[in-house]
């Protein structure tokens, strides 16, 4: 059965910048056309019912890929790559135009992002129960199966709410109440997000809407089933590897390995294999009339992009036998356990290939765990592993603790801000020629 929505007036004035936020991306501004003349245009497709439109597999509608901060620019070039023109790049998210076919490509297929939103409506909004009127009149009906289970997520800021809690109670409600309207059945809910997820952002006088055709985020891959000490995420540890300029085609080395994300997520790129295809649930999958037979010819396709020619060595190593037995074993549950050369040794102990090659290494930066005085001498051992052991190399350090980058003693060609989390990091990227000299250390 296809989905639904009703047509709603809209409103296409201006709207200033809006603050970010990691998990749920906000709009900047409204888009450049109302969705209410996006419904309104194509009304005519169904006769006799001027009022209703169905929105098929292929119509085009605005979308949102959220992800974290610092990540924007490594959404906009995968969208480039998968042929997608984006139209916005802000904070914490990228606009662009597609369709819910589009959607279930880009979920299987995109690297850095959190979530692949899809608006459902747009409207000026007062106060509460503006919220749940405008909310009741989208067709949930025709997206939520009677028996099918949602969770709102809202954010936002407005004078008449201090506590967002409500304002995810009084959508849920809008849902519900027009489900048992229409169809005499109330969907189940919770904060699980393992059905519909629908997102709600609030500014102002202005609200959003938005199917979250993702469910959970993209980012829990669902490799990681043992994680290790202070884990980096997989859609940062993507990111981050795409920053190194790393394409799979020289070597990867990864030092400090922990529970293997970095190694794991360069091993899927150079196999070019989508990461979405690790994953057994999306929230899209549980809409209304959902095509099975669309979504599997798509993870067959996507299958069948993976390169077959194996990479240039991927090396990864830690001190830690536990680390390096749940870095294995993330592996293999990735299906990347070929593709990974691992070693239990000191992080100046791990073998290089010849160059060129990029080194990673996502070293301890004291905010979590690790004593100073002693991350201030591996600091330094880092240094001079890079300058001695990795000549030709490009090296990255990622860390969160400036000062201790300080000691590296190296000159930096790059410094890339990311978040981890909410702790304030950098990638701290050395070119390694032959010879490199050590620099003072406020070079950092």
């Amino acid at each position: 059965m296809p989905i639904a929505w009703r047509c709603v007036p809209g409103d296409c004035s201006s709207f200033p910048g809006f603050p970010f936020s990691a998990d749920f991306a906000l709009p900047s501004r409204l888009p450049r056309r109302s969705i209410a003349y996006t419904l309104t245009r194509v009304a005519g497709n169904i006769p006799g019912n001027p009022g209703r439109i169905m929105l098929q597999l292929d119509t085009k509608n605005d979308l949102r890929i959220t992800t974290a901060p610092g990540l924007a620019p490594y959404v906009e070039a995968e969208l480039n790559d998968l042929g997608h023109a984006p139209t916005a790049v802000h904070e914490t998210s990228v606009e662009l135009t597609g369709s819910l076919r589009d959607c279930m490509a880009l979920n299987l297929r995109m690297r850095t992002a959190i979530s692949v939103l899809y608006l459902l409506k747009e409207f000026p909004c007062t106060g509460p129960e503006d919220l749940y009127t405008h909310a009741s009149t989208i067709a949930w009906e025709d997206i939520i199966p009677p028996d099918g289970y949602i969770c709102v997520d809202s954010r936002g800021d407005h004078p008449s709410i201090d506590n967002w809690m409500y304002v995810n109670q009084r959508v849920k409600d809008a849902v519900v109440d027009r489900m048992q309207d229409q169809v005499g059945a109330r969907p189940s809910s919770g904060p699980e997000r393992h059905g519909i997820v629908i997102n709600t952002y609030w500014r102002n006088d202005y609200c959003w809407i938005y199917l979250n055709t993702s469910g959970g985020k993209l980012s829990d891959r669902g490799y990681r089933r043992i994680p290790f000490k202070a884990p980096m995420t997989e859609t940062l540890a993507a990111g981050v590897v795409l920053a190194s300029g790393y394409d799979g085609s020289t070597p990867f080395v990864n030092p400090m390995c922990g529970s293997g994300t970095l190694a794991i997520e360069a091993a899927l790129l150079a196999a070019n294999r989508a990461p979405g295809l690790l994953r057994s649930n999306f929230g899209l999958m549980h809409i209304r009339g959902f095509d099975e037979k669309v979504w599997k010819d798509l993870r067959v396709e996507s299958g069948k992009q993976r390169r077959k020619a194996k990479p240039a060595p991927i090396v990864a190593s830690d001190i830690s036998p536990e680390a390096v037995s749940a870095a294995k074993q993330n592996a293999k549950t990735a299906g990347v356990d070929h593709l990974i050369e691992f070693h239990v040794c000191d992080f100046a102990d791990t073998p290089v290939p010849p160059p060129p090659g990029v080194v990673i290494m996502n070293a301890e930066y004291g905010q979590r765990m690790g004593d100073s005085a002693e991350l201030e001498r591996t600091y330094k051992r880092i240094g001079d592993f890079l300058k001695k052991q990795c000549q030709g190399y490009v090296g990255c350090i990622f860390t969160g603790n400036r000062e201790l980058a300080k000691r590296i003693g190296l000159r930096t060609s790059r410094k890339l801000i990311f978040w981890n989390a909410k702790i304030e990091c950098r990638l701290l990227k050395y070119e390694l020629y032959a010879g490199t000299r050590e620099k003072s250390p406020d070079t950092q």
